[in-house]
């Protein structure tokens, strides 16, 4: 990797809307310690992905932060790391 080139920030997380054309809804989960009680809790946070792949809802997928594609884009399906049981 040249100097000027960044590696594109990359997220796993589940497709749980495919109903867009070329856009699915990628929820990502993390689980941080609560500031005052100490207890773990889960966190999650939705983004749109640009979806050449073909993923359904249900999928593992990988997501990769890109230049802004529209209002809310900013992320492109990188790979599916597993598929939906169906």
């Amino acid at each position: 990797m040249s100097d000027n080139q960044k590696q594109a920030r990359t997220l796993e997380g589940r497709v749980i809307s495919n109903k867009m054309e070329k856009t699915v809804t990628v929820l990502i989960e993390r689980q941080v310690q609560h500031p005052l009680l100490g207890k773990i809790v889960r966190r999650s946070t939705k983004l749109h992905a640009q979806d050449d792949l073909g993923a359904n809802e249900g999928d593992v997928v990988r997501i990769a932060e890109c230049r802004p594609l529209s209002k809310t884009k900013h992320h492109r399906v990188v790979e599916i790391v597993t598929r939906a049981e169906a």
